[in-house]
């Protein structure tokens, strides 16, 4: 079979599910590629007629909305210990460093840290295990939950389902690349956070190292 006949078996309630899951379980503190996952869905809807791309959007804004929520309600249930402990499991994602880089960003922009976070690969995972850690108001955290969720989700599909619907015909032949480009661009991105994450850990040791005692005469 085809690859293109395949893509059209799935069903497209399938795909939905698997979006708002993916989406949800990354929002709840899991690092999963949710980002890859919309991506690659959106393309896919632009291509095949049985998935509508409004009920994907609408899935995945869920899926954002519910796991952050969860999210928030476990961080403030668990506390710090809760960020030892998916440092155990997850050293590479909730590092010390990470975990400090993400703390600045909600010390320095509040709420609209969860609604930014969206947008950053790292910060999408922390968000709502981390605003209730630092125990956000509720109706801070809500608001941008739900308008980051809207934005990012309903956003990201809206954009690449037009850019696949424009681009149908090179797409065609070459479907392959806009999956390559996704993976691409979320290496990219978590490099730069990671780097940024180094700099900032570096910046807080220097910042606790005591002064030196200059020597008596």
């Amino acid at each position: 079979m085809h690859v293109q006949e395949w893509l059209e078996t799935i069903p497209a309630v399938a795909v939905y599910v698997l979006v708002a899951v993916v989406i949800g379980v990354e929002s709840l503190g899991i690092p999963l590629p949710g980002e890859i996952v919309l991506v690659s869905s959106a393309l896919l809807a632009s291509q095949h007629g049985h998935i509508n791309p409004y009920v994907l959007g609408a899935c995945a804004t869920a899926g954002a909305i519910v796991g952050d929520s969860i999210g928030y309600a476990i961080g403030r249930k668990g506390g710090r210990p809760l960020l030892a402990k998916l440092g155990r499991k997850f050293p590479k994602h909730f590092s010390e460093a990470n975990i400090g880089l993400a703390e600045n960003s909600f010390q320095k922009w509040g709420m609209w840290a969860v609604f930014f976070g969206r947008f950053i690969a790292l910060l999408r995972i922390f968000a709502g295990p981390l605003a209730g850690v630092l125990q956000m108001p509720y109706w801070k955290f809500l608001i941008a939950n739900v308008l980051g969720g809207i934005v990012w989700a309903g956003g990201t599909t809206a954009v690449i389902y037009t850019v696949g619907v424009v681009a149908e015909a090179w797409l065609k032949r070459f479907s392959w690349l806009g999956l390559v480009l996704a993976v691409l661009i979320g290496i990219v991105s978590m490099l730069v956070i990671k780097n940024r994450a180094k700099k900032a850990a570096a910046q807080r040791a220097g910042a606790t190292e005591p002064e030196p005692v200059p020597a008596a005469d």
